[in-house]
């Protein structure tokens, strides 16, 4: 699968591919060993991606745009051959939120999952998708697959996952409902890899609101992972937030697996 020993996964929700792009924020890339890139939030087509994000050529792209145009999309980039599958019982609305890519025994998820923050209706919408993925990954699991899932979950699972729990507890992104469904994924056997590497380390967040210098202030929220089935827990070598890097409300968080 690869030259090195171990693999190398980076998600990201840009919040606008081409606004990225403008700001140059994606040519770190070429400057690291990235065997996986998923892009979240890309707004845009396949067409109107600008070929310059970064100067790298990978082999194997997977676009997933939106039916509403400007909206949502998610976009894979890898040179690992597999085969990209399609999950549209999940995503029942053609939004654009999930690439699903198998190589070898492992299927591998990058995903923009459903704010559920616009009203009840969204939210149920949200929490209807949360149980349709879990069900869909459960079952390739069954079927002898390894799981990886990356991107923006859009919630927050404990208190030190955002800097004001307190001020959150009725807000979609820190609902109990919400946090409930991240303890069902990870009691159904899956591991949050940044705790699982890093404990409780606090302070950590991958998501801030563009409002009162949000960022500055290290006010924000964790709300961005990479999930992997228990079976891939002996190949866990590092996970860890990049919040150095700019160029979103965001920042790209990291994962990297023995081969």
């Amino acid at each position: 699968m690869s030259e090195r020993n171990t693999l190398t996964f980076i998600s990201w929700n840009v919040n606008g591919i081409r606004a990225v792009e403008k700001k140059e924020a994606l040519k770190w890339i070429d400057e690291e060993n990235v065997d996986f890139l998923g892009l979240q939030e890309i707004k845009a087509e396949a067409d109107q991606i600008p070929e310059t994000i970064f100067e790298r050529e990978y082999k194997f792209q997977s676009i997933n745009s939106s039916s509403n145009k400007g909206q949502s999309g998610v976009a894979l980039y890898t040179d690992i051959k597999g085969e990209a599958s399609c999950c549209s019982h999940v995503d029942i609305l053609d939004e654009g939120r999930i690439n699903e890519y198998h190589f070898g025994d492992i299927a591998y998820f990058n995903v923009y999952f459903p704010n559920g923050q616009r009203d009840d209706e969204r939210l149920e919408y949200k929490m209807a998708f949360y149980d349709r993925f879990l069900e869909h990954i459960n079952t390739l699991r069954d079927e002898g697959k390894s799981i990886i899932v990356c991107g923006d979950v859009n919630t927050a699972h404990k208190e030190f996952d955002l800097a004001r729990p307190k001020a959150n507890e009725k807000t979609s992104g820190f609902l109990p409902m919400e946090r409930e469904w991240l303890d069902k994924l990870l009691s159904n056997g899956y591991i949050d890899t940044f705790r699982h590497v890093k404990g409780d380390e606090t302070d950590r967040y991958s998501w801030w609101s563009y409002r009162a210098g949000a960022r500055g202030k290290n006010v924000g929220w964790r709300i961005d992972y990479f999930f992997v089935s228990d079976d891939l827990k002996e190949r866990i070598v590092d996970a860890d937030i990049l919040d150095h890097i700019m160029g979103s409300d965001h920042c790209p968080v990291k994962l990297v697996l023995k081969v």
